[in-house]
C-alpha cells in the first residue's frame, strides 16, 4: 500500500474506531463467577472511583498504530482533553504535517480530514449508534481517562446492591469485573483486586440479526501521574461485522497544558462531507 494510501486509512479508522465504541467482555468461567466474600463491593467501587485523576486538563504527545486488516500504519500525534469539555485527537504525517484531526464536545462529534480538506461536523443525537447505546461525551471522556461511568441511558438488569449501585462484581482471579447488563448492551470492566485500578473496559453491542459486535479498550504502563496511576498505554480494538480495526496509543510527556484553543475553526476551504461518505471513503482503500 502506498504511503499516501496508509496514511488515509489512519485518519479514517481512527474516528471509526472512536465513534463506534462497540466491545468485547471478558470470559469467565464458573470460578470466576462467584460472589465476593471477604471485600465488600461498595468498598471495591470507592477505591476504583478514588483512582480517578482530578487534574481538568491532560495534553500529551502521542504515537498511534493503526491496524485496519492486514495493513499497519504508526504515525505520531497529539491529544489534547479538558475535562467535561473537550477531547481532541491530532494525527500528524511525516511527522511535521497534521493530516487528520477528531475533536468530541458535549455538542458534537468533527473530523477533520486535513488532507483531502474534507470534514464531518455533527449532534451526537445525530450519530445512531451513539444515541441508541447511550455513549455520549461523558463516557467516551471516562474511556480516555481510564475512569468508571454509567451509560447515559442506564436501564440495567441487574440488581441493585446496597453500597455498588448498578454494577454487579464478581471476582476472576487476581482481578475483579465490574459490569452492567441490557438486552442489547454489555459494559464490563476489568480491575485489579490489589490496586483497584482499571485494565480494561468492555462493550458489547448484541444483535441477533447481523451479529455482535465489541470493543476491547485495554490500559497498560500505568505510572504516576499527579497523585494517582495513569495508564500510558491504551489499546482499542473494535470488531464489528467480521472486520477488526485495532488503534494502539501510547503516551509521553504528559502534562497539564492550559494554553491551547478549545475548538477548532473550519476554514471555507474545507468541504462538509456525510458519515457515509466518510464510511464508503474508507471502505474503497
Amino acid at each position: 500500500m502506498k504511503l499516501f494510501s496508509i496514511v488515509k486509512v489512519a485518519v479514517l479508522a481512527l474516528p471509526l474506531v472512536l465513534v463506534s465504541c462497540k466491545s468485547h467482555k471478558p470470559a469467565t468461567d464458573d470460578a470466576s463467577k462467584a460472589a465476593m466474600s471477604t471485600i465488600k463491593k461498595g468498598e471495591f467501587i470507592a477505591d476504583v472511583l478514588d483512582n480517578a485523576q482530578t487534574g481538568k486538563f491532560l495534553t500529551s504527545k502521542v504515537k498511534f498504530s493503526v491496524e485496519v486488516g492486514p495493513q499497519k500504519v504508526t504515525l505520531t500525534g497529539n491529544l489534547k482533553m479538558k475535562r467535561h469539555d473537550v477531547i481532541r485527537l491530532q494525527l500528524m504525517a511525516f511527522g511535521f504535517v497534521e493530516a487528520g484531526r477528531i475533536e468530541l464536545t458535549k455538542d458534537y462529534v468533527l473530523i477533520m480530514d486535513r488532507i483531502n480538506k474534507l470534514y464531518l461536523q455533527v449532534p451526537w443525537v445525530s450519530v445512531d449508534f451513539l444515541r441508541n447505546s447511550g455513549l455520549n461525551f461523558e463516557t467516551i471522556q471516562s474511556l480516555f481517562w481510564n475512569e468508571l461511568f454509567v451509560p447515559a441511558n442506564a436501564n440495567f438488569d441487574n440488581p441493585t446492591e446496597k453500597g455498588s449501585g448498578p454494577y454487579n462484581v464478581i471476582e476472576s482471579g487476581d482481578d475483579m469485573i465490574l459490569s452492567l447488563e441490557s438486552s442489547k448492551l454489555d459494559y464490563s470492566w476489568l480491575a485489579s483486586k490489589k490496586t483497584a485500578l482499571i485494565k480494561m473496559a468492555n462493550i458489547m453491542y448484541k444483535d441477533k440479526v447481523n451479529g455482535n459486535s465489541q470493543l476491547n479498550w485495554d490500559y497498560e504502563d500505568f505510572k504516576l501521574l499527579e497523585k494517582n496511576q495513569f495508564p500510558y498505554k491504551h489499546i482499542i480494538t473494535l470488531n464489528t461485522g467480521g472486520k477488526e480495526v485495532k488503534l494502539g496509543m501510547s503516551l509521553n510527556h504528559i502534562g497539564s497544558d492550559t494554553e491551547w484553543e478549545p475548538r477548532t475553526k473550519i476554514s471555507n476551504k474545507y468541504r462538509e462531507v456525510s458519515v457515509d461518505e466518510i464510511l464508503r471513503r474508507f471502505m474503497a482503500l
